[in-house]
Parts: structure tokens; C-alpha cells; sequence
């Protein structure tokens, strides 16, 4: 029978060991070597032997990291040793400072220091006795702290023993407790999807986490540790002079299976230090986990001895800090950005508060669905973020201070720049201006639109050319072109005689189009080539488009309600129409036909029919020869088959003629395909 109980916590123990060992190859290596199928055996079958045999159970047990009922309330625990905090330095002259007092208080020339990450999580102390975890407890005020060893024993990068054959018989570890970047972003997906609260930051999330009264809630919440120094220790087998420094210290942590971060190093002297600061600044957004700056330490223990403390703080450390990317403030109105595509963006406008190395005093709130979600107003006290080069944001709103007095905010149903409608299409979160061609916010835009190829195909009309004619109050809308003259291009910037004189002919020959173009060159909202050629083809005039309703226009195929309501907010706009006219004024112009209506597409002289371009067309570009195709119903392919109608060969045609004549597919020339479409226009490419 004892032989029997001897196998049984022999095979109990082989398990324990096993199952840590991985948790540490996982949790703290990242470089696990044991499938998640056998892991899960291993911890199924150890939870069936401790059932059968509780008597056998013991606290080190991985399967007593989440067997813990909840507590009614946090005991308290005092440290054998203070937890002190460290002064802050904010600027590379106050590092000067702290390295200058150090060689004075050493009086050496130079110092090594110690440096790492500083973690933006929350700080607590392990105690082990005699190699098992015994007590964890938070910082608090330094001399006491909550007893939250329960919390602690769920989180898997913390041993509950110790993997050494002479364990010291006491050995109190500190580090932070923290949450992953990726960890975090996963915890909010599931409170948004349980309709909960989402947490500010990571930090925010570690430290409630560990603060649950229910282990159980703690062990989802998937929880870090990264120890980074030892507060008191007794280790009768192990000489004193093995942990002569810090570095030393960390390594000794590291091999008892404890976390440390990679990035820890000794430098020497001040430009070392802010060289590293540089450097971890840099890495700062790649890193899994938040930092909040870096920390430096004298590297040598009897060296820190020396320098000792002053006040609530080591003389021998100091942590610098990165500009804080959150702060408080007030929120003291809410105004509307129209962007160069029309979108209508709220933003904050704050109370000026230094935040990520600046003064901030507006930050976005996206759209009216952020605003209501997050339950923001006018007057509110506000977390707002900011990390490096992003632009600021409203994280959250302090409820408990909200004044009385604060008042809602409504997105306008008018652009605040030119007054046009303001429209939120279904499944959109973004209010636009529907003002395109003359809202002020969106002229570049809406120019450089116009003028590209495959709209009026105005050639040399660039960004920059754009940006002088538009600062400069020479164009206002895409009418305006026409009116340029010589004379002031010429006195652009960049722009010489002989160029003015090539933008005036380019811009002259755009006023010769296809209705397809124009109609695209127009911008309006989810109108592409495609559904502008489709609408050309299907009305055949641009005055029938501006006319027709959405249940009108949702009769041609491919035009949906959002499609259709896009187009007749468009040009229900006066000001929309108005530019439209003074284009016709300058002479811009196109064939007009009787269009397919829908009900006849079927009935279109083309329609059913394949064509395929090859070669140059001696009068006719194949852009325009595919228009004017399409126009009749027809489609227009890139490749020969047996399902292609016609093939239409110019100079050089290549291997489609010889693929056409293969396949006995009927081939027209140029005169061919002019008879076929009834005329012998030859149109602008």
C-alpha cells in the first residue's frame, strides 16, 4: 500500500514538474516544445489523481493557480523591507544631474549603470520560503500592502516554486505585474462583445485584474509578471558575492525561471544612458508590452549601499520618464472638420494639457457613433491619448465629473463649411458634404479628380499646380479651369511661358468628352467608372441623370439605393448645378443619345454582344471606341474566344488577329465598326 502511495505522488510530482516547465517555456520563453494536446492530458490526468486523492494536493500545485474561492476582502501585508519609489527625470539635463550626483556621492569618474525598460503596470512583492511561494502582496504605500497571493498564484509566469535543488530560505522577488499589448486587445474585444466596459489601457486592465476579489476573474484576464530585482533574501548556500550587482541579480531571477526583460543592459556614463533611452524610445511601439519610460541603476549593490536613500527614494536610481501619452482635461466644445473627400469629422476642442512631448488642445472623436458610445459632452473631464506621431484622441470620459451643466452634441445635417446637405449614407459611420464641386474643404480634391485621366484627362494638372491655383483664389471650382488664361499661369511659380501655353491646350482639349467621363469626372459619391459609364449608357443625358429619382435610377442594372441616393443628394444641390452649368457656359461638351432605359436594355443594338480591341485605330482611340460600345449595350474583353462577336483590328494588331481568324470570329476594321455603331464619330480618348 505505501509502495503504491510512493507511485502515486511520485507520478503526481513528474506531472507538477512537467506542466511548469512548460507554463515557463510558454509564458516566459515564448518558445514552447510541448503540443497544447499533451498539455492538456498532462493537467487532466494530474486533476484526476488530486480528485481521487486530495491528501496528496499541495500549494505548488499548477493546478491550484485558479482553485481559490473568492475572498470578502483584501488583508493587509507589511514589508519586511520598503518598497520605495523612484524620483522621476523628464529631460536628458535632469539625468546629467542624477549621473553628476552619483560620481560626486561614489567620487568616481564614471559609474555603470544598470538599465531597462521602466513598466507601466503594477508593482508587487513574491515571497518564497524556502523555495515555495508563500505571500504577494501590491506596493501600496510602500510599508503595506493588499494581500493579493491568491491573484498572483494564477498567473502562469510566476512559479510557485522554485526549480533549485538548495532553494534560499527566504527570497522576496519584485516586479510588475502587467498585461500584453496583444492580451489587452483581446480582453476588450470580449467585453465589447458581452456589451461591457472596455478598459482605458493596459495598465488600467492589469491592475483590475489583480485586484479581483474572485481569483477566477483573474485567471482570464491572462496576466504577465516581469521580475526586475530582489528585496530581501537569505541564502544560506549561496555566497554574497555572486550577487555583487544588479545585472548579476537579474541573471540569478532569470535562472530561477522568473521573467526579465530582454532589453535589460549595463552601460556606462551619461551618453550611454541616453543613448539607450533613444533607443528603447524607438522600440517602444514594437515592444508586446506599455512602457512608460526607462530605469537607470547603479550597477554595483555596494556601490547603491553607499549612496543609500533620501526621503522616500534611492539616491543610486531614477526612472525617466517618456512624456505622458494620457492626461486629464477639460473638454470645452465640439467642432466639425470637413475633410478633402467630404467626410465631416467632430473634433474636440480642449483645455490645453501637455501630453505625448506637446500641448494638445484638439483631439478627434471619429464620428457620431464614437460620441454616443462613449457617451462624451461638452463640459466633460476627459482622458484624452496621445502616442508618438498619432493624433490625439478622447480615450474616455470621467463620468463622476461631469458637471451639470454639460450638453449633448448633434452632428449637423449641413456642411459647416459651404452649407450644403450633409448626408450619412446606410452602413456608413461618416456624415459627407454633398457639395463636392464647390465646398471650399474639398477643392483640391475635387479638382485633381476632375482633371485626372480617365475623367477630363487634363495632362500636367498636378498636385502642385493645384495647390498654387487653389491657394492663390485662382480657381474656386472646376469651371474656373476654363477661364485660366496664359497670363496667370504663366506667373506661377515653376510654371514658364511654354508651359502655360501647353496647360491652356490641354485644358482646351478636355472641353471635348464623352458623358461617361464628365459624369465620373463630377465625383460623386460611389459613382466609379463603371456605374458611370453604365449611367451614360442607360440615360444618355446628363440633363435625364440630373433629373432622374433614386427608384428611377435603382431600374439600371448594378445602381443600388446607396448608389442611387448618392447621386440624387448630389445634384438635389444647387450650387452643384450651378457649377455644372458653367462648365456647358465654357464649352465643355459631349454626344448626348436617347439612352437604354431600363426597361428596354434588353432591346439595345449592341446588347449581348462581344468585342475586342487589337491594334491602333486609324481615327479612333480604343478608349473611345469602347465607350461608344458600351454605350449600345455592347462589352468590350480583353481576349479571343468563341464567345467573342467581333474583333476590331487596327495597325499592328498582334496575335488576336491571328487567334480571331483561328476561332472564324467575324473581324471589322474601323470603317466596320462605325457602320455597326450607325456613325463615324471618332471620340477624345
Amino acid at each position: 500500500m505505501n509502495e503504491d502511495i510512493e507511485n502515486l505522488k511520485l507520478r503526481m510530482q513528474v506531472l507538477r514538474t512537467a506542466i511548469e516547465l512548460h507554463n515557463y517555456r510558454y509564458y516566459v520563453l515564448d518558445n514552447p516544445t510541448l503540443p497544447d494536446a499533451e498539455y492538456d492530458r498532462m493537467f487532466r490526468e494530474l486533476q484526476q489523481l488530486e480528485h481521487d486523492h486530495p491528501r496528496l494536493i499541495t500549494n505548488t500545485s499548477p493546478t491550484q493557480r485558479i482553485g481559490a474561492a473568492p475572498v470578502a476582502a483584501f488583508s493587509q501585508i507589511t514589508h519586511r523591507l520598503p518598497m520605495l519609489s523612484l524620483n522621476n527625470a523628464f529631460d536628458a539635463a535632469e539625468v546629467e544631474a542624477f549621473d553628476r550626483r552619483v560620481r560626486e556621492g561614489l567620487v568616481v569618474d564614471s559609474v555603470d549603470y544598470a538599465v531597462e525598460p521602466k513598466f507601466d503596470g503594477l508593482a508587487v512583492s513574491l515571497c518564497y520560503e524556502y523555495g515555495v511561494f508563500k505571500t504577494g502582496a501590491t506596493r501600496g504605500d510602500g510599508y503595506t500592502g493588499e494581500d493579493i497571493t491568491l491573484n498572483l498564484k494564477t498567473i502562469k509566469s510566476i512559479p510557485l516554486s522554485l526549480p533549485v535543488i538548495h532553494p534560499p530560505a527566504f527570497l522576496e522577488v519584485r516586479g510588475e505585474v502587467l498585461m500584453l499589448k496583444a492580451d489587452f486587445l483581446k480582453l476588450n474585444q470580449r467585453q465589447l462583445a458581452r456589451g461591457e466596459k472596455e478598459f482605458a489601457n493596459p495598465r488600467n486592465a492589469a491592475a483590475g485584474s489583480l485586484r479581483q476579489l474572485d481569483p477566477g476573474i483573474t485567471a482570464s484576464r491572462q496576466l504577465t509578471f516581469f521580475a526586475y530585482g530582489v528585496g530581501l533574501y537569505e541564502d544560506e548556500h549561496l555566497p554574497h558575492d555572486t550577487h555583487s550587482t544588479h545585472s548579476q541579480v537579474l541573471n540569478y531571477l532569470t535562472g530561477l525561471h522568473f521573467p526579465v526583460a530582454r532589453e535589460c543592459r549595463v552601460v556606462s556614463g551619461l551618453p550611454a544612458l541616453l543613448n539607450y533611452f533613444d533607443a528603447i524610445a524607438a522600440q517602444r511601439e514594437r515592444l508586446p508590452y506599455a512602457i512608460d519610460g526607462v530605469v537607470y541603476k547603479v550597477n554595483v549593490l555596494s556601490q547603491q549601499e553607499k549612496l543609500g536613500f533620501v526621503s522616500r527614494a534611492p539616491r543610486f536610481a531614477i526612472a525617466h520618464k517618456f512624456p505622458a501619452e494620457e492626461a486629464v482635461t477639460e473638454l470645452l466644445g465640439i467642432d466639425v472638420q470637413v475633410g478633402r473627400t467630404g467626410a465631416l469629422t467632430p473634433v474636440a476642442r480642449l483645455k490645453p494639457v501637455f501630453v505625448g512631448g506637446v500641448t494638445v488642445t484638439n483631439a478627434t472623436l471619429h464620428n457620431a457613433d464614437e460620441i454616443e458610445r462613449k457617451d462624451v459632452r461638452i463640459g466633460d473631464i476627459v482622458i484624452v491619448r496621445r502616442a508618438g506621431d498619432v493624433i490625439p484622441e478622447i480615450v474616455s470620459v470621467i463620468v463622476e465629473k461631469r458637471p451639470v451643466n454639460a450638453g449633448s452634441f448633434t452632428m449637423p445635417i449641413v456642411c459647416p463649411v459651404c452649407g450644403a446637405k450633409a448626408v450619412r449614407l446606410p452602413g456608413e459611420a461618416v456624415s459627407r458634404c454633398t457639395g463636392g464641386l464647390f465646398c471650399p474643404a474639398q477643392r483640391k480634391q475635387a479638382i485633381l479628380h476632375f482633371a485626372s485621366r480617365r475623367a477630363m484627362d487634363i495632362e500636367g494638372l498636378g498636385d502642385k499646380l493645384v495647390d498654387q491655383i487653389v491657394d492663390q483664389a485662382i480657381v474656386r471650382t472646376p469651371a474656373d479651369l476654363y477661364r485660366l488664361g496664359l497670363t496667370a499661369l504663366a506667373n506661377l511659380e515653376r510654371m514658364a511661358e511654354k508651359s502655360a501655353s501647353n496647360m491652356v491646350q490641354a485644358i482646351e482639349r478636355s472641353k471635348r468628352t464623352t458623358l461617361a467621363r464628365f459624369i465620373y469626372a463630377l465625383g460623386i459619391r460611389n459613382v466609379g467608372e463603371a456605374t458611370a459609364k453604365d449611367l451614360a449608357a442607360h440615360l444618355g443625358s446628363l440633363d435625364r441623370l440630373m433629373q432622374a429619382s433614386s427608384e428611377q435610377l435603382q431600374q439600371i442594372p448594378d445602381i443600388g439605393p446607396i448608389v442611387a441616393q448618392s447621386i440624387v443628394d448630389f445634384f438635389a444641390e444647387a450650387h452643384n448645378r450651378e457649377v455644372i452649368e458653367q462648365l456647358r457656359a465654357c464649352g465643355v461638351h459631349w454626344e448626348e443619345h436617347a439612352g437604354i432605359s431600363a426597361s428596354v436594355g434588353a432591346m439595345a443594338p449592341l446588347n449581348g454582344k462581344t468585342f475586342v480591341l487589337t491594334g491602333t485605330l486609324p481615327t479612333m482611340s480604343r478608349e473611345a471606341a469602347k465607350e461608344k460600345i458600351e454605350a449600345l449595350g455592347g462589352k468590350v474583353s480583353g481576349s479571343v474566344s468563341k464567345k467573342t462577336d467581333y474583333v476590331v483590328v487596327g495597325i499592328d494588331p498582334g496575335s488576336k488577329y491571328d487567334k480571331a481568324v483561328h476561332l472564324d470570329v467575324a473581324i471589322l476594321d474601323e470603317a466596320g465598326l462605325a457602320s455597326l455603331l450607325g456613325s463615324s464619330i471618332s471620340l477624345k480618348e
